[in-house]
């Protein structure tokens, strides 16, 4: 019988793996193709069978992330709007970015470097669909802000995880840490009850009898 993963779709795989690891230690910025191929034990020509740029390999990463995101998004686009439907689709959007934890670091963290990039761009756009169908029709100004600030809460557990991981490293002993660091379960579980608490203050004229 054969198996659902091609010799191909493996190595890229693996390429986006190892990109994923050096672009986390060094940056976007600071990591290049040849880098990528030589923690692989390939060739820079064998890697650009797969992939021709960096952008091409953020790409590729960023296609791994939107998964969760592109599945919420069509569910979202055939619900009519409501509490219900609201409090689902953040939900949804913690359960899928919580599942791509690294993923999502990775992007937060090299933000600046990805920000005008076409891998980026697309992210951008995917997030701002996410953000009107949470909020849905006729939002006010306020309504929209609560509900990005509920999908960007899941981006913010991560950043102060990783600035309590810091801290605790620095101090050397976790008992001697300022703040109890949390797991990445319990943050990501505290991220999705505190954007259910934004999402619930979103109650516009879409739901007026």
């Amino acid at each position: 019988m054969g198996t659902t993963h091609s010799p191909r779709s493996d190595t890229r795989a693996r390429i986006i793996a190892v990109a994923l690891e050096l672009f986390s230690e060094q940056g976007y910025e600071q990591t290049s193709l040849r880098e990528i191929a030589d923690r692989l034990g390939v060739t820079k020509a064998a890697l650009y069978y797969h992939f021709k740029t960096k952008d091409d390999i953020v790409h590729g990463i960023i296609e791994g992330m939107a998964a969760p995101i592109d599945e919420t998004i069509a569910w979202g686009r055939t619900q009519p709007w409501s509490p219900g439907l609201r409090d689902e689709l953040i939900r949804r959007f913690a359960a899928g970015m919580s599942e791509r934890a690294p993923l999502l670091r990775f992007f937060h963290e090299n933000q600046p470097a990805l920000r005008d990039s076409a891998a980026g761009l697309e992210f951008r756009d995917r997030m701002i669909a996410m953000v009107r169908l949470v909020h849905g029709p006729d939002a006010t100004f306020e309504d929209r802000l609560r509900a990005a600030m509920s999908l960007f809460t899941i981006n913010s557990a991560l950043f102060l995880l990783k600035q309590d991981i810091t801290e605790c490293e620095a101090e050397g002993h976790a008992d001697d840490a300022p703040v109890k660091v949390a797991t990445l379960e319990e943050a990501m579980a505290a991220a999705q009850r505190v954007a259910l608490e934004i999402g619930a203050l979103i109650d516009h004229p879409a739901t007026a009898v």
